[in-house]
């Protein structure tokens, strides 16, 4: 069977697929239809937190799934709320909210920021960015070629330079509401803030009277080596997006806040049908459990010091490469040409699975339970494609 014709013949041509159809996959490892294997460094694009197969959350969505998977919000479900008690107490922040992606989360993030606002709506966000694919999302996201199709967009948005606080000062005025970041900017190419930048973008929140909101899809549940990106960083949001690997592969977003946030948004002025339902909240318990309960938070940091010395070692011994950077289990190598799609189709050749946020950067963002045997490995195999180029 051609599955590649038949996708062509029947999918909307929106993703720029490479060649290569993935039936079976167990820990950091994959297989195509052809039986090849492959070591898997997208990770579902960051989502894969336990790896694929894991024995304990394949077990979890089948107990799960033979006893309740939807209801509705109408009713009340253990497993909802199991999930949100454990992600306040753990972020120290007030209520949840469950939503099936992270662009769900972000929506919402949005809407009780205006909420919250009382007539305020702007957002400042920042270039470079990436928030969503829906219109809100992708006004506040700070890339034009993600939004420009689809001008007009939803007004509100302001979007100035990452890792400058002055920036977002100068564009504070009497309709700004909230200021919403990435901790680290992910799909941007893994760009790391100063030390304090966070902390002083809290502050200056603070002194205006405004929110900061976190956008953590990509950072949290455990990418940077802390449960959530801002306890890096040591500043506290009002309100955190959440979404790909809080499902560990099953689809769910979520955002957190403050009581004082929360308690703007009344009874019926947000919603989901399939948001928070038995079956995701139970898969994303199940991660939580996993990560906070097996010591995996210390792995990660461990992995990614490894990881990132072996990049550095790659940075210096190959001029291409202008730097290695990362945080956590979120790396990437920027290239001083745009080679980036002959390096990913020559590590795909030998078996290893990258992503390309930029003509000249790839990502790393393995599995959380990547152990430093299988970065060696990779490590290997981008040195010996880099040495062919």
């Amino acid at each position: 069977m051609d599955w590649i014709e038949l996708e062509r013949r029947y999918f909307l041509q929106v993703f720029r697929r490479v060649p290569v159809v993935i039936v079976e996959g167990s820990g950091v490892r994959v297989w195509d239809d052809r039986g090849k294997e492959y070591l898997d460094f997208v990770g579902g694009w960051a989502v894969c937190s336990l790896g694929h197969s894991n024995p304990v959350l394949v077990e979890a969505i089948r107990k799960q799934a033979g006893k309740l998977i939807q209801v509705s919000n109408q009713f009340y479900t253990i497993p909802q709320i199991e999930l949100a008690r454990l992600l306040c107490e753990r972020s120290g922040l007030g209520k949840a909210f469950f939503a099936n992606s992270g662009a769900e989360a972000n929506e919402g993030a949005i809407k009780l920021a205006r909420r919250y606002g009382e007539g305020r709506y702007e957002i400042i966000t920042a270039k470079n960015s990436f928030h969503g694919r829906t219109l809100a999302t992708l006004a506040a996201t700070g890339q034009e070629k993600f939004g420009k199709p689809f001008r007009p967009l939803p007004e509100g948005f302001i979007n100035v330079e990452y890792n400058d606080v002055s920036a977002i000062e100068d564009a504070v005025n009497e309709r700004t509401c909230a200021v919403m970041l990435e901790p680290v900017q992910g799909e941007g190419g893994v760009i790391i803030p100063s030390p304090d930048y966070l902390r002083r973008v809290r502050e200056l929140c603070d002194r205006k009277g405004i929110l900061l909101i976190l956008d953590e899809i990509q950072t949290g549940i455990g990418r940077l080596g802390e449960l959530f990106g801002f306890e890096v960083f040591g500043v506290k949001p009002d309100i955190v997006t959440l979404g790909k690997g809080l499902g560990g592969g099953f689809p769910i977003g979520a955002f957190l806040s403050k009581d004082e946030v929360a308690s703007s948004m009344k009874v019926g002025e947000h919603g989901s049908t399939f948001g928070g339902n038995p079956l995701a909240t139970k898969t994303a318990l199940t991660v939580l459990r996993f990560i906070l309960e097996t010591g995996l938070l210390r792995s990660v940091k461990r992995v990614g010091e490894f990881f990132l010395k072996g990049l550095k070692e790659i940075e210096r011994d190959f001029d291409v490469v202008r730097e290695a950077r990362g945080m956590g289990l979120l790396l990437a190598l920027e290239f001083e040409k745009d080679i980036a799609d002959e390096v990913l189709k020559k590590c795909l050749d030998k078996g290893l699975l990258l992503n390309s946020p930029k003509p000249n950067i790839i990502r790393f963002m393995p599995p959380l339970i990547v152990r430093e045997m299988e970065v060696e490995e990779a490590l290997q195999i981008l040195r010996e494609t880099l040495s062919s180029i």
